[in-house]
């Protein structure tokens, strides 16, 4: 299975507190978070990891470029990775969709912490779903709620996608930004492109009014990154979340 990261972002909250280096090579856990996501993959039977990063963060461009050629840790790595400035995670998404229509993938941005047990559980249960023609799509979600304008995902009893919200509206879920999505997804990001739409939320909109069948998949906890606060919780949960 294929997968994707987005890694494009300035990261320009960080910057502005102190944090010198670009959002990808920040280290959480003794790796940066690009690193992780990777060795994750990886380990979750990555036959391709398609990664878009920012043409302004030169140090990320380097460091994807070494481990193409060089692996991580001593392991060869299937990645291809795409440099070029976007306006949002939808038009990234766009400029690497080309290389997910063959299959099955998941979607994370580089931010996206989680623990590394419960994603492989979610890995096997997309499989299964997708095997069994039983969904079109598994999103992450979490009922931990950290971030400053958070997607509210609204289910049904069976964990069914009824919608996505800006306002709490009833929903106990918010997205974690982590995406498993079948080819069709594609079809609706092009279609959302030639519309003009411009954000992430407003295409996984689009999927459930196109008629796509998605399932939610809870997560106990994801984080992201935005500020310098994020990487101490982080480091905390990833410490304790280690057997």
């Amino acid at each position: 299975m294929k997968y994707a990261v987005i890694a494009a972002g300035e990261g320009s909250r960080l910057a502005g507190e102190g944090i010198a280096v670009p959002k990808p090579l920040v280290r959480i856990g003794g790796e940066c978070l690009i690193d992780r996501l990777i060795r994750v993959f990886m380990n979750n039977g990555a036959t391709e990891i398609v990664v878009i990063c920012n043409g302004t963060a030169i140090p990320v461009s380097r460091h994807l470029e070494h481990i193409s050629n060089e692996g991580l840790d001593g392991h060869p790595v299937p990645l291809h990775f795409v440099v070029k400035n976007t306006s949002g995670s939808m038009h990234s998404f766009y400029e690497i969709s080309r290389r997910l229509k063959d299959g099955p993938f998941c979607l994370t941005t580089v931010d996206t912490v989680f623990c590394e047990s419960d994603f492989s559980k979610y890995i096997s249960e997309f499989r299964k779903l997708v095997d069994g023609g039983l969904a079109d799509g598994l999103m992450g979600v979490t009922g931990y709620v950290d971030d400053e304008k958070p997607l509210f995902v609204g289910v049904d009893d069976n964990l069914d996608v009824t919608g996505f919200y800006d306002d709490e509206n009833g929903c106990r879920f918010v997205s974690g930004g982590i995406y498993g999505l079948v080819p069709a997804a594609v079809d609706v990001l092009e279609q959302c492109m030639a519309r003009g739409t411009t954000r992430m939320r407003d295409f996984q909109r689009a999927m459930v009014a196109g008629g796509m069948k998605l399932k939610a998949y809870a997560f106990d906890k994801i984080l992201d990154i935005d500020h310098a606060s994020d990487i101490v919780k982080a480091e905390n949960f990833i410490r304790k979340s280690v057997p």
